[in-house]
Order: C-alpha cells, then structure tokens, then sequence
C-alpha cells in the first residue's frame, strides 16, 4: 500500500480528441533500481503518453460504467458536456477512493464554472482548472476530496472588491491628499496619548 495511489489524470476534448489538460505522476522519491514500484510514471514520454490517451478515449467513448480496467491500471472517468475527466490509477487500486477524486474534481469544477464544464469554458479557465487539480492531488497522493473546501481555495476573488480599487485616485494631487490625511490623523492620535 502506498500514498502514490494515482498515476494520472486528465482532461480530454471528445470533439477532436484533444488534450485539456493532463497530468501524469511519478513518485518524488522512488526506490534505487526500481522502475516498476507504486508510484512510478508508466508513461515517461509524451508520445506513450498519447498512445494511451488515444485508446483510452476509444475504449470509454461508449462505455456506460465509471470504472474499467485499461493497460493493466484503474481507470475512473465521468464526462461532462464534451469532455471526459479521467483518473487513472495502479492496477490494485482503490476504484472507490480514485472515483471520489473524479467526482470532486467534476463538482469542484462546476462550482467554480457555475455548472458551464465544456471545452471553450474549460480552456478559457486553465488557470482554475490547474489550481483545483492542485489542491486534490499532489504528485499522485490525494488531498482533498471535498469540491467546496478545493473551489473555496481556488475561486477567484469577489467582484465586488475589485470594483472598490478602481475608485482610488493615483494621480500627484490624489497621493498629496492621502498624504495630509494620513499626517492629520496619526497628529491627532498623538495628541490623544
């Protein structure tokens, strides 16, 4: 048993096949001499890296389960509009735990796209997509699985806060202002004490 318990995961356009995002994991510290231990890439290059993406996408296009056994490894996977989230782990994997990391990453992203999870979307947001992977998985060891606490650390801040900014007067006489002001309070703090 290890805490290496995913190998990959990945976003995929169904439309053209394309690659969203992905992301594949190998163990930070793997054993000298071993190329085979829990943890370890079984997809080095980006080219065996798209060999699997191809027959994977293949395989699942018409399946109606969630989970299938695919090159010796466990894959999960829910599609959502046009593209399919995959996570893809060893072959004596945890089917149940790698099917709650799908699950948040899906929800996770459909609270932080406001249920708007197809491609155009999904490529115009990299940036929160990115994040929220990041917040459920770290080289291959699950962190989180709950799609409110990832969207709360990944969302953006709220607009409301921004707008504020945009009322502050950078020009010479707007910072003389703030200036004075600033010397007239902390004068009358002092005279306070």
């Amino acid at each position: 048993m290890s805490l290496f318990s995913v190998n990959a995961i990945l976003v995929i356009s169904t439309d053209d096949r394309s690659r969203i995002l992905t992301r594949y994991y190998s163990a930070p510290h793997a054993p000298p001499g071993s190329s085979n231990h829990p943890g370890a890439n079984p997809y080095p290059s980006v080219k065996e890296q798209k060999v699997f993406e191809k027959g994977l996408l293949e395989k699942t296009n018409k399946q109606a389960s969630d989970v299938i056994l695919f090159d010796g490894r466990v894959v999960v996977f829910k599609m959502e509009g046009d593209v399919m989230l995959y996570v893809v782990g060893g072959g004596d994997e945890n089917e149940i735990m790698l099917f709650g990391v799908v699950l948040a990453l899906r929800d996770a992203l459909a609270i932080l796209l406001k249920n708007s999870t197809d491609k155009r979307t999904l490529v115009e947001n990299y940036d929160l997509i990115s994040l929220a992977i990041d917040e459920i998985i770290d080289d291959g060891i699950i962190l989180e699985t709950d799609p409110v606490v990832v969207a709360s650390r990944v969302s953006k801040p709220p607009a409301q806060d921004i707008t504020s900014v945009k009322n502050i007067d950078l020009s010479e006489q707007g910072l003389l202002n703030a200036w004075e002001f600033g010397k007239l309070k902390l004068a009358e703090r002092m005279r306070q004490l």
